[in-house]
């Protein structure tokens, strides 16, 4: 049977795959096994509940409430606000426990959980799977005062806007640059917006009316024409893209040019670099970061540790190593100093403060890499776990790496979130980049159709 957790919590069609009841139980079971782990100390414990705006989360929200409230854990609802300032409070108010309810950059019908344990670090492989094993056990329930109680928190979004504020300095000023964010209808609708603002920058909002249905609809980090004209018809000096719990940022430069989480790694990195602030001189990338962003860190004195795909394990190896900065292709970026996840609306204001500070356009900043030719197909219709183990598609990864060498890489894996399995091939050219990673694709096809 399938693992319940992906990279990044539990996902699905909500009022499907992910109900009221599997929200429920998972919320006892996390809080059992939380407790049982020594997270709780022997104290009453606390937990914090956030969401994105999704209509579902509305009752998700319920449900998982219920959950810990009934398993004797003390609830305080955040109501509707960023994965990262989930984690941010859990940290700032000694929190024993997060929850954040999200399908992040997933289309409207899908919602997700996620918990955070003390800190607001994501939960480990470990922990995970003993809240799965767990669940729809028997239990002794507590009963009177040993139940939680709930309460809602309405300082939240103020709290996490000053530690935003606050991350680039005491008298830290963006005025002078003009930014269009991207606010994909989520999470961050108020939250950037009132943070850039804060600073002094003129912002231009789009898709900052989310209505419970509208969620990355045609909007945010996975949907970049409507951020990208705006800052060209605004004259705007770059643009934010976030997707619906913003914790992704995607930048687009004054002409209208992507800037992809590897660019915005490489500009931040360089920027740690020269202010001492990159510990060991190294940054935290995926497998699936382009071999572009590797061969500029060299240029600069800089290593790049590679882990798995999925934020929570670039987390893993910057809290084992130290490491400062790391992140994703899919703009997944960590600041360890300020953040313990992907903070879209931190990443893009130490973008734009990075940009006044060496007085360059954000064209200019991101030239310092160079990007291989990319090609990344998603096969659907296929069983993705079996791609690991079929020796003909196994053979095919590596004869197609055979050919490419030094000059480009080939990585085929099962995606965490989505019931695909994704061919990502780098070469010299954009054509044969294209050819390789077809032929791979029509292998996986072949091999592993249901």
């Amino acid at each position: 049977m399938a693992r319940l957790f992906g990279t990044d919590g539990v996902r699905g069609v909500a009022n499907d795959e992910l109900t009221a009841e599997l929200a429920l139980d998972l919320s006892v079971a996390a809080a059992h096994i939380l407790g049982e782990a020594g997270a709780f100390s022997g104290h009453r414990p606390t937990a914090l509940v956030g969401r994105d705006p999704r209509a579902s989360g509305e009752f998700l929200e319920a449900a998982v409430v219920a959950g810990l409230a009934s398993a004797g854990v003390d609830v305080i609802r955040l109501g509707v606000l960023p994965t990262p300032a989930v984690a941010f409070l859990v940290n700032d108010t000694s929190a024993d426990l997060g929850v954040m309810i999200s399908a992040s950059h997933n289309p409207m019908p899908d919602n997700g959980i996620k918990f955070f344990s003390k800190g607001g670090v994501k939960l480990d492989d470990y922990l995970e799977d003993a809240i799965e094993a767990r669940m729809g056990e028997t239990w002794n329930r507590p009963i009177g005062d040993a139940v939680g109680r709930v309460r809602t928190d309405l300082g939240a979004v103020d709290r996490y806007v000053d530690h935003l504020v606050m991350s680039l300095g005491e008298g830290a000023s963006l005025a002078g640059l003009k930014v269009v964010i991207d606010c994909a209808h989520g999470a961050a609708s108020t939250t950037a917006v009132q943070a850039f603002t804060a600073l002094g920058a003129e912002t231009v909002a789009i898709h900052a009316q989310p209505d419970g249905l509208n969620i990355n609809d045609h909007a945010g980090s996975t949907h970049m024409a409507a951020v990208t004209a705006r800052v060209i018809s605004e004259g705007a000096d770059l643009g934010i893209a976030l997707d619906g719990d913003a914790d992704r940022c995607m930048a687009i430069d004054a002409e209208g040019n992507l800037v992809d989480g590897d660019k915005i790694l490489a500009v931040l990195a360089i920027a740690m670099k020269e202010e001492h602030r990159l510990h060991s001189d190294t940054l935290v990338a995926t497998v699936m970061s382009n071999l572009g962003l590797t061969n500029a860190m060299r240029e600069h004195g800089i290593r790049v540790d590679q882990t798995k795909v999925g934020d929570r394990y670039v987390l893993e190896s910057m809290n084992a190593n130290g490491f400062a900065l790391g992140g994703e292709q899919s703009g997944h970026v960590i600041i360890s100093e300020f953040a313990n996840t992907g903070d879209g609306t931190l990443t893009g204001l130490h973008l734009a403060a990075r940009m006044l500070a060496t007085g360059k356009s954000l064209r200019e900043l991101a030239s310092v890499m160079t990007v291989l030719p990319q090609v990344v197909i998603n096969v659907r219709g296929v069983d993705k776990l079996r791609a690991g183990i079929d020796n003909e598609v196994q053979s095919a990864v590596t004869a197609a790496a055979k050919r490419l060498g030094n000059t480009g890489r080939v990585l085929l894996r099962p995606s965490g979130t989505e019931p695909v399995v994704r061919v990502m091939v780098e070469a010299p050219t954009q054509d044969e980049a294209k050819e390789l990673a077809e032929a791979l694709a029509a292998k996986v096809k072949e091999r592993l159709a249901l």
